[in-house]
């Protein structure tokens, strides 16, 4: 089995390939395989955002990995202008939807109730097939579910920096 701890910057060249969705990519704990069929035990550290297309992982064995995105079925929003877009993305949000965004578009993961929901707000839904990278969040860090509390998990927040209260 191929062990990987550790994540890396990109490369111009890699020994071996995962093809993952999003579901996998977003995991620090996974076994999985590469394009050709090795066995591989993904072991990275908690509480990071989830792996993107191209970025490259450092196996115990020294060899270089590179992740793909595999494509997923998406639904791909567009509207008829910039104000119903913006409404589409607040209702969904307002969902909790994790969302992929473009110039003009959004996307999500298939859902039934989710695309009757946006026709019904007059958007037009496209089902495809295609990678899905969705933004990560304003704060970073990911996603945990610790009884330990956010002491080991204490994201540095990216947009602002709190001061504490006098």
């Amino acid at each position: 089995m191929l062990v990987i701890h550790h994540r890396i910057q990109a490369q111009e060249h890699w020994d071996a390939e995962l093809l993952l969705n999003f579901e996998a990519r977003s995991k620090s704990r996974l076994r999985c395989f590469t394009t050709t069929g090795e066995d591989v035990g993904l072991f990275l550290e908690r509480g990071q955002p989830a792996l993107q297309q191209g970025d490259c992982l450092q196996a115990l064995d020294g060899r270089v990995v590179r992740v793909c995105a595999r494509p997923e079925a998406l639904l791909h929003v567009t509207c008829a202008n910039a104000f119903e877009l913006t409404r589409a993305a607040y209702h969904l949000g307002n969902r909790h939807v994790a969302l992929q965004l473009g110039d003009g578009w959004l996307r999500l993961p298939d859902d039934y109730v989710l695309k009757a929901m946006l026709e019904q707000l007059g958007a037009c839904v496209e089902l495809i097939e295609a990678p899905y990278q969705p933004e990560q969040g304003a704060y970073g860090g990911g996603h945990h579910h610790s009884h330990a509390g956010d002491a080991e998990f204490s994201y540095a927040p990216r947009l602002h920096q709190f001061g504490g209260r006098t």
